[in-house]
């Protein structure tokens, strides 16, 4: 009997440098390979920093998990279920709690093993890498921080051009987070909250693209 599996992925940008298609085709792949049977596949553009209750996706989806007893849940490595130590180990907890089989493709990691068993160094595997990804993210955000500062010590400007404003095209690929999730019904406040932007960006996203899609034609 194949046994149930659902795929969630994330990334922490929209547009050409990162999208989820590589990670779900992977798991797909991998999938098929072990005779599993995909109900869902889940998509999430945040970032990876966000705790769970912050990422409305990633809470859909364990929810998904628990009330439908699928049996394994693939992730493609372990920084996609997030960044923060305490929080991937809560969530990890969680699924243990619920007998939900987690599957980190690159680390080949999963919370318990062919035969039923918890895996005896989940735990302190979780730790170090998790621990590995905070450290980096703190450098590449120092290393950002630092190239600005010269940047403007040299008389370099930041921001855009007056006047400028972006077409459409550019908007709904770098909010397709945002419209993804209005198009899913979700409050403004969380959406703005879940992708880090202000409440009146996604009201100005929502009546640009969701309050047309709805307005009858005539």
């Amino acid at each position: 009997m194949e046994k149930k599996a659902v795929i969630y992925s994330r990334v922490s940008s929209v547009g050409y440098r990162q999208d989820t298609a590589r990670q779900v085709r992977d798991l797909e792949i991998l999938a098929k390979q072990r005779n599993l049977q995909i109900e869902k596949t889940y998509e999430e553009h945040i970032s990876g920093a966000k705790k769970t209750q912050d990422r409305p996706v990633l809470k859909e989806c364990l929810n998904y998990c628990f009330t439908n007893n699928i049996d394994i849940l693939l992730i493609s490595e372990l920084s996609r279920l997030g960044r923060n130590v305490d929080d991937v180990l809560f969530n990890v907890r969680l699924c243990k709690e619920k007998h939900l089989n987690v599957y980190f493709q690159k680390e080949q990691l999963s919370i318990f093993n062919d035969d039923g068993k918890e895996h005896p160094f989940l735990t302190i595997f979780i730790a170090v890498l998790g621990t590995c990804a905070e450290m980096e993210r703190e450098n590449i955000k120092f290393r950002l921080n630092s190239g600005k500062a010269k940047f403007i010590a040299e008389g370099g400007k930041v921001g855009r051009k007056e006047g400028y404003k972006k077409p459409d095209e550019k908007l709904q690929e770098e909010y397709a987070g945002v419209i993804k999730l209005l198009r899913k019904g979700y409050p403004i406040r969380m959406i703005a909250k879940s992708e880090g932007v202000g409440i009146s960006t996604v009201m100005r996203i929502k009546k640009k693209f969701i309050d047309n899609e709805r307005r009858p034609t005539p």
